[in-house]
C-alpha cells in the first residue's frame, strides 16, 4: 500500500517545490499524484519530482484520453518512465465534456471506446513495438517509440460507473476513483475486480471550522457534480434523491439556490474534515473499504498548507 499526496501544491510556484517534495519523503509519503484540468499539465510537476525526490512513486490522475494524440501521449509517458524507472504509473481517463469540448474544442465522442482504444495502443507502444492499426476511434500508421522505457509503466483507468470500472479491471492494471465517499468504495471496487490497484483522490480539509468547510466544499461539489459524468456517477451510487434539488436549481441557472440545496450529509460524505486525527481516521476508512493507494488532495482554504501536509503524514499521530 502506498500513501500519496496530490501535487503540485496550490500557491507554491513549481520552482519552489523541491523542498516540499523532499519533505514528503521524510514524512513517510510514498507517492505524488498529479492531475490535469485548468492548472499545470500532468507531467511537468512529476518530472520535477523525479529529479528532486527519486524515492517517490509518481502517477497521473489523470491525463485526458482526448487532449493529446496517442503517439504524443506515449512519448510523454515513456519520457517520465525513463526519468523515474519503475516508479511511474500512467493514469488515463475520459475527463469531461467541459475540459475536452469547452476548453479544448475537441468533440467528446464515444468516451468509453476512446479510453479503451488508448489503453490498447499504449500497451503496444510502450513496449517499443511498432503499431500499425485501426482502432475504433483513431488509426495509427507505423508508429514506434524511439526511446521505449526499460520498465513500461502500469496503466490505470479512471472509472466512475460500471463500464469504465470493468474496463480498468479487464484491460488495465487498476482504477483511479474520485469524488466519492468511503462507503461508496465498497460498491465501486467489486466492479474493477480482485488483484488490481485502486487509487483514490480523497479531498481533505483539516479544519474544525465546520461552517467554512461546508461553504467551500459546497462550491467544489457544485462545480463537479453538475458535470454530466459526475451527476450520472452519483445517481448510480444512490445519491440522486439528495442531489436532485441542487441539479434542478443549477439547470435553472440559480447558482445560489443550488449551493444551498446541497445537504450537509453529501458534504460530509465527500470531503473529510475535522482535526488532523479525524482526517487520518477518515482516510483509513477508504483503505479499509478497498482503496490500495490514497492520494490526498488538501483543500488549501484558511489553513497552513505546509503544516497540513505534516499533520496528515503517515508518520504523524
Amino acid at each position: 500500500m502506498g500513501y500519496g499526496m496530490t501535487v503540485p501544491f496550490d500557491g507554491v510556484p513549481l520552482c519552489e517545490h523541491r523542498e516540499w517534495y523532499e519533505e514528503l519523503v521524510d514524512l513517510g509519503y510514498t507517492e505524488a499524484w498529479s492531475s490535469e484540468a485548468d492548472g499545470t499539465d500532468a507531467f511537468t510537476p512529476l518530472a520535477l519530482a523525479a529529479a528532486w525526490a527519486p524515492a517517490l512513486r509518481l502517477g497521473t490522475a489523470i491525463v485526458p484520453a482526448y487532449t493529446r494524440g496517442p503517439a504524443l501521449l506515449a512519448q510523454s509517458a515513456a519520457a517520465l518512465a525513463e526519468a523515474a524507472p519503475g516508479k511511474f504509473a500512467l493514469g488515463v481517463g475520459t475527463s469531461s465534456n467541459v475540459i475536452v469540448e469547452r476548453w479544448n474544442d475537441i468533440p467528446f465522442e464515444e468516451p468509453y471506446k476512446r479510453t479503451r482504444d488508448l489503453v490498447r495502443f499504449l500497451r503496444q507502444a510502450l513496449t517499443g513495438e511498432k503499431v500499425d492499426a485501426a482502432f475504433d476511434t483513431f488509426t495509427i500508421k507505423g508508429f514506434r517509440l524511439g526511446r521505449p522505457p526499460e520498465v513500461p509503466p502500469p496503466i490505470l483507468v479512471a472509472g466512475l460507473r460500471p463500464g469504465m470500472l470493468r474496463l480498468a479491471g479487464r484491460e488495465a492494471d487498476g482504477a483511479i476513483i474520485n469524488w466519492l465517499g468511503a462507503d461508496d468504495v465498497t460498491k465501486v471496487v467489486p466492479e474493477v475486480g480482485p488483484g488490481k490497484e485502486i487509487v483514490a483522490r480523497i479531498f481533505v480539509f483539516p479544519s474544525e471550522d465546520i461552517s467554512t468547510v461546508r461553504a467551500v466544499a459546497r462550491r467544489m461539489i457544485a462545480a463537479y457534480l453538475n458535470v454530466p459524468v459526475y451527476a450520472a456517477f452519483h445517481d448510480w451510487l444512490g445519491r440522486g434523491p439528495l442531489l436532485e434539488e441542487m441539479w434542478t436549481a443549477w439547470k435553472a441557472g440559480d447558482r445560489k439556490a443550488a449551493l444551498e440545496a446541497i445537504p450537509d450529509q453529501v458534504v460530509d460524505d465527500l470531503v473529510i474534515h475535522g482535526s488532523p486525527a479525524e482526517v487520518r481516521a477518515g482516510v483509513k476508512r477508504y483503505l479499509d473499504n478497498g482503496v490500495t493507494t490514497p492520494a490526498l488532495a488538501i483543500v488549501p482554504f484558511g489553513i497552513d498548507l505546509r503544516q497540513a501536509v505534516r499533520d496528515l503524514a503517515p508518520t504523524a499521530g
